[in-house]
């Protein structure tokens, strides 16, 4: 697991602006935010360096893009076997319908988030790049009717110490 940086407000500030729109030029960043222009470059440098930033992704809209049904898989792969999940989590990150995939813990081996033209282009995504193979024991098909954004992504806050006569 990765060790967590130290932010402070400014630090903090502008991940909540960069993550709203990581296109705002670091002139109205620093502005927005109180600092130099020079200091907010170090400060965004510093983010990236450590590993806080790890890259700017353009958003884009599936239904624009002839794709407007979009699905979560659940995938349970058996056996499941280090041999087997390599080949399958790649061949499942270059499906060109393949939004997001996640390795879970529980009944299902994977979630995956999809988006396809319309319901027989998912059954064909369904019957051709994943239950005909041979390790996929099992999908279960979730359509999505609706999704939202959340965030900014920020650290925990600190806990909040308990004083004499508080908690449990």
């Amino acid at each position: 697991m990765a060790e967590s940086v130290a932010l402070d407000p400014v630090d903090l500030h502008i991940l909540r602006l960069l993550q709203n729109d990581a296109r705002t030029t670091y002139r109205d960043l620093a502005a927005e935010v109180g600092v130099a222009p020079s200091t907010c470059l170090d400060r965004v440098a510093r983010l990236r360096r450590s590993g806080v930033i790890t890259g700017h992704r353009l958003a884009l809209d599936p239904a624009r893009l002839g794709r407007g049904l979009q699905a979560l898989l659940m995938v349970q792969v058996r056996p499941h076997r280090r041999e087997l999940i390599g080949p399958f989590v790649e061949r499942i990150r270059a499906l060109p319908e393949s939004l997001a995939l996640f390795h879970l813990t529980g009944p299902d081996d994977y979630l995956v988030h999809v988006a396809v033209s319309d319901m027989a282009d998912l059954q064909r995504l369904v019957l051709d790049e994943f239950t005909s193979q041979r390790e996929v024991a099992r999908v279960e098909t979730r359509l999505i009717f609706q999704q939202w954004e959340c965030g900014p992504l920020l650290p925990p806050a600190p806990a909040r110490q308990a004083t004499r006569g508080e908690g449990c």
